[in-house]
């Protein structure tokens, strides 16, 4: 595997395990809230940076079902611009997507100058869901693995920042969590068919995940492991490694200050009755 270049090689790449990973002591909400907090006036910042200078940045997210993708995903985007920051997440291929190259149902969704783009699972559903669950042939996935370097090789060569991450869960979390969903009527939309089938094939998913680490693991495109077994601290992590990982710079900007409204010149409120939502709380 290539050797890592960037700013971030202070942060140690954790190797997966399939063992039940050690926790530190619960972080307080009050604590993550504060640490969270100032982590958004940054990315705040990298986006005003993205839009001045035009940088293109491509961020994946990768993991077991119930590894908190999504909620990671949610922390990094909740206070900026959708209209920056686009989050994709792709259903099952159509019949059509089916019959196309396989990469061209991501490589549309690729940034252009401005974007952030967060693909919550991406093309690397070949070397996991696809394998794992027999929809590819073995022979497909060997190629896919051959290849992918090659494309991100193109991706980067484009100018695109891509960042790839695992998000490593235990047995007994993951477990914790899909249970949880069943028991809960607001998450319980989060389970599907494919999730239970693929539980019970966690050592499948180890060695896809072992393969695909190994041969996609490059200099111009490194994976960064992240034990997610603690939410919070997964959330604060990745989203402090992610800022180290982007050169972005404070970018100036003018002192905002309100101005005066317009007067009334006459105006007069409506006599009509509106229909009115109803205050229940």
């Amino acid at each position: 595997m290539g050797k890592q270049t960037s700013k971030a090689d202070k942060v140690k790449k954790v190797q997966p395990s399939d063992s039940k990973t050690t926790l530190k002591s619960k972080l307080k909400r009050k604590e993550y809230e504060s640490e969270l907090a100032k982590l958004h006036v940054e990315v705040v910042k990298l986006q005003e940076w993205v839009k001045k200078t035009g940088a293109k940045i491509c961020v994946l997210f990768e993991g077991r079902d119930g590894a908190g993708k999504g909620g990671t995903i949610k922390a990094l985007t909740e206070v900026v611009s959708p209209r920056v920051f686009r989050v994709i997440a792709l259903p099952a291929p159509t019949e059509r997507e089916k019959t196309q190259m396989y990469a061209q149902r991501y490589t549309q969704h690729l940034p252009a100058a401005g974007e952030v783009v967060i693909f919550d699972r991406s093309w690397y559903n070949r070397a996991g869901v696809e394998r794992v669950m027999g929809f590819c042939t073995e022979n497909e996935v060997q190629k896919f693995l051959i290849i992918v370097p090659l494309f991100e090789r193109v991706m980067v060569d484009s100018g695109i920042v891509l960042i790839k991450y695992w998000l490593e869960v235990s047995q007994d979390e993951q477990t914790r969590r899909l249970r949880a969903r069943i028991d809960d009527g607001r998450k319980i939309w989060k389970l599907s068919p494919m999730d239970l089938k693929s539980y019970s094939r966690w050592y499948d998913y180890s060695r896809a995940r072992d393969d695909m680490l190994q041969a996609t693991d490059t200099a111009w495109a490194p994976w960064y492991v992240a034990n997610s077994d603690d939410k919070k601290r997964a959330r604060l992590n990745i989203i402090t490694h992610l800022l180290k990982l982007i050169p972005y710079k404070d970018v100036p900007r003018q002192k905002i200050k309100l101005p005066k409204r317009q007067k009334r010149r006459g105006y007069q409120e409506p006599t009509y009755q509106a229909k009115l939502v109803s205050e229940m709380y």
